[in-house]
């Protein structure tokens, strides 16, 4: 399965400043139904209530930062877990590892211009190389790190395995920071949503 130019807050650039005005939220989204549940662009505070206290969404997106329907982010059974292998070559889910959001006490600091900051508790930590991508700030250039699958639980326990392909919308070959948008997210996935573990195929 494949989703494209999921949208991650985006926002836009101040002219002036270069500063990113967006909503800071999150785009909530359904791995078994293969669709947007919340857009980051909805601002309702009871919408966005509503949405993110149920377990009809798996995973969000805001920035380079994802969350899973589980722990302190919400009601549902999700959680994940980080494997140094290629997609293709992990066929089988672990029954152990994942931690949910608000678990992670490993997550190391990261930095930023404005300083080096305490990494947040999610279960897929941020900041550049921690995680699920590279940051090469002489570019303002970010890149899905090769040869990491992301493999999680669902909200209803369901697993699954996700490779992010791009963070740039219409997930271009050889991204130009300077004229394609970020935080739109491609990814591909697997889901087994009958409890196996066997993450070979859909």
């Amino acid at each position: 399965l494949r989703a494209t130019d999921v949208e991650a807050d985006p926002g836009t650039r101040d002219p002036q400043t270069g500063q990113l005005n967006s909503n800071n939220t999150f785009t909530l989204y359904s791995l078994t139904d293969n669709e947007i549940v919340l857009s980051s662009s909805e601002t309702d505070p009871a919408t966005r209530a509503a949405d993110s206290a149920s377990t009809s969404w798996d995973i969000g997106f805001k920035g380079t930062t994802i969350i899973f329907n589980g722990g302190t982010s919400g009601p549902g059974q999700g959680a994940a877990q980080i494997i140094e292998a290629a997609f293709g070559s992990v066929t089988e889910a672990p029954t152990a590892g994942y931690l949910q959001d608000g678990q992670n006490g490993e997550c190391p600091g990261v930095v930023t211009p404005a300083g080096t900051f305490p990494g947040a508790p999610y279960a897929i930590c941020t900041g550049d190389e921690n995680g699920w991508y590279d940051y090469q700030p002489s570019a303002n250039l970010i890149t899905p790190i090769a040869g990491r699958t992301i493999v999680l639980k669902t909200a209803t326990g369901a697993y699954a395995k996700l490779r992010i392909l791009s963070y740039y919308k219409g997930a271009p070959s050889t991204p130009d920071p300077l004229s394609d948008e970020a935080r739109y997210y491609t990814f591909e996935y697997v889901l087994q949503d009958n409890g196996s573990t066997d993450l070979s195929a859909n």
